[in-house]
């Protein structure tokens, strides 16, 4: 009979040693972090909320669960040190799925650098997949607190993809470039430590534009000025979901960054030599009022954003 060790050993055999004091196998892992301080994130992707097995196969679930934890740590400008992984898997669930979803993990892994240096395994109803992941600064953290009146707004790649790539998957579909957005999210790592020498505040989009614009300004005292008409879509996005896909939709784990004025264009510059797609989309104000500006000026009301505790399931 199949034990919590024998699952233990085939997912520990997806992934290199870890280079660690003490790593997986122990009670707690021994870390020698070598720079600055450490960001510390953990994020859980749960069945029937963030995925389902029907739509997903177990390497998208892998890679899904790792990507959104090292998008925390791209959005404080942390690089990824380490990463632990606690499991709760359905009872009969195939061994098989088990190792391809620790591959998913572990490429990921791989291509971020960043070491699995323990975790858990237990039973449950559902499949779901925790994270705690650590990071490593440079620099001074990049916060939500930080933005100031008068800073640039900028958004990273294109919004809605990962929310049109769920209804087409909800549709029956199974091939499109918005569904590997939905999939296979890709953490903006690189642009978060280029974007910690030049912005003043930052997180990134997991609940959709308009809901965490609004966490950045709660955490700044400030407003905000958004010009609908700059939003980066995809043609797909802008014909099938409109502005709402692009405000409302969540998951798409790109970056939002505060910049003051004096500094927009040097970043603007390095973000082009180094192929980083970013786009302004409006500025910082002074008081509590967010303003989306459709054409001609007109206001428009802002669309709540994904909410775990308000939905009833992905």
């Amino acid at each position: 009979m199949r034990g919590e060790f024998s699952f233990i050993e085939r997912f520990l055999a997806a992934f290199p040693r870890a280079r660690v004091p003490v790593g997986p196998g122990d009670d707690c892992a021994v870390l020698a972090p070598s720079r600055g301080a450490l960001c510390v994130t953990t994020d859980a992707v749960v069945e029937d909320v963030h995925f389902t097995r029907a739509l997903f196969s177990p390497e998208d679930i892998g890679h899904k669960a790792l990507a959104v934890n090292l998008s925390d740590l791209a959005a404080m400008g942390a690089t990824p040190r380490w990463f632990l992984c606690a499991l709760a898997l359905p009872k009969a669930f195939p061994e098989r799925e088990l190792w391809r979803m620790a591959q998913g993990m572990s490429a990921l892994a791989r291509e971020h650098r960043i070491s699995l240096v323990g975790g858990n395994f237990t039973s449950a109803r559902e499949l779901s997949v925790t994270i705690t992941a650590a990071g490593e600064l440079q620099r001074p953290a990049l916060t939500r607190k930080g933005g100031r009146p008068g800073d640039l707004l900028y958004v990273s790649g294109t919004l809605g993809d990962a929310r049109l790539g769920l209804s087409h998957l909800q549709a029956g579909k199974r091939r499109s470039p918005a569904i590997l957005r939905q999939r296979r999210p890709v953490p903006r790592v690189a642009l978060g430590r280029l974007a910690s020498r030049f912005a003043s505040a930052g997180m990134d989009l997991s609940d959709g534009l308009a809901q965490d614009l609004g966490h950045l300004c709660d955490a700044s005292r400030v407003g905000a000025e958004v010009e609908l008409a700059y939003l980066p879509m995809s043609l797909a996005v802008r014909v099938e979901l409109g502005l709402e896909g692009a405000l409302a939709g969540g998951e798409d784990y790109e970056l939002l960054l505060a910049v003051p004025l004096a500094r927009a264009p040097a970043f603007e510059r390095a973000c082009a030599r180094v192929g980083e797609r970013v786009t302004r989309i409006g500025r910082l104000i002074r008081g509590h009022r967010r303003l989306l500006r459709g054409a001609g000026g007109r206001l428009i009301p802002p669309p709540p954003g994904f909410d775990h505790f308000q939905a009833a399931g992905r």
